[in-house]
C-alpha cells in the first residue's frame, strides 16, 4: 500500500511539475531591456563618431569587395584598374595645373596678364595680322584703341571694363567717332564672345579707326558754352 501510495504521489508531483508556466511575454521583454539599459552594460561601446566611422569603413570594404568580385582578375585587376585612374588624374594635374580662379570679370575687355601698352597692343594686332589671324588681329587692335585713350586721360583706367563701357564713354569726349566706336565694340564682342570669325575688312576698319583717334581732339566738358560766352 505504502509503494502504492508513494508512486501515485510521485505521478502526482509530476504531473503538477509539466504544467508550463504562463510568463507574460511584455512584461518580460521590458524587463529585459531595462536590465541591458544600465550603463555597467555600455561602458566599452564606441561612441557615436566611431561608430558613424566604423559603418563608413564597413560600406567602403563591401564596395571594395563587389568591385574586387566584378573585376576581372579579381583583387590584383581592381588594383591594376585604380593604379591606372591615379594616373591619369595624375597626368591631368600636370597637363591642367592647378585651377586658378581670375578677378576679370567674364567679358572684360583685357586679359588678366598685367597691363601692356598700347604700342604693344598694336605690334601684337599687327603681328597677328601678318599672320592671317584676323580675330586675334580686331581683339588686340580694339585693346590698342582704348589703351591709347587711357594713356591720353580721355579713359580713366578701370579693371574689369568691358568694350562697349569703353566705346560709351569714349564717346561722351569724341562724339564725331562715337557711332564707329561702338560698332569696333560689338565687333570686339562679337569675335571675342559670339563666337564669330573676324576677317580682314573689320580689322582694317579698327586700325583706320585707331590711327584717327590718335589724332582727333577731344570734346572738353563745357566747351561749347566757353565759346558761346
Amino acid at each position: 500500500m505504502s509503494g502504492a501510495g508513494g508512486t501515485t504521489a510521485a505521478r502526482q508531483a509530476t504531473g503538477a511539475g509539466d504544467i508550463p508556466v504562463d510568463t507574460p511575454r511584455v512584461p518580460a521583454r521590458e524587463a529585459a531591456e531595462s536590465e541591458l539599459s544600465k550603463p555597467m552594460y555600455h561602458e566599452n561601446d564606441p561612441n557615436m563618431l566611431q561608430s558613424g566611422l566604423n559603418h563608413f569603413w564597413d560600406w567602403v570594404a563591401g564596395v571594395f569587395d563587389a568591385a574586387a568580385g566584378a573585376a576581372p582578375g579579381g583583387p590584383a585587376g581592381l588594383a591594376v584598374l585604380a593604379l591606372i585612374l591615379i594616373g591619369l588624374a595624375a597626368a591631368l594635374w600636370w597637363r591642367l595645373g592647378i585651377p586658378q580662379r581670375s578677378s576679370r570679370a567674364p567679358d572684360a575687355l583685357f586679359e588678366s596678364d598685367g597691363p601692356r601698352s598700347a604700342a604693344q597692343h598694336r605690334a601684337a594686332a599687327d603681328a597677328h595680322a601678318a599672320a592671317l589671324r584676323w580675330t586675334e588681329a580686331v581683339q588686340e587692335r580694339m585693346r590698342a584703341i582704348v589703351r591709347s585713350l587711357e594713356e591720353r586721360a580721355l579713359l580713366d583706367p578701370r579693371p574689369g571694363r568691358t568694350a562697349d563701357e569703353a566705346a560709351t564713354e569714349a564717346g561722351r569726349a569724341l562724339p564725331a567717332h562715337a557711332a564707329r566706336l561702338r560698332s569696333a565694340a560689338r565687333d570686339f564682342e562679337d569675335v571675342t564672345y559670339g563666337g564669330r570669325t573676324a576677317g580682314q575688312p573689320t580689322y582694317l576698319a579698327l586700325r583706320a579707326l585707331d590711327t584717327e583717334l590718335d589724332e582727333a581732339k577731344p570734346v572738353l566738358p563745357g566747351a561749347s558754352r566757353g565759346a558761346a560766352g
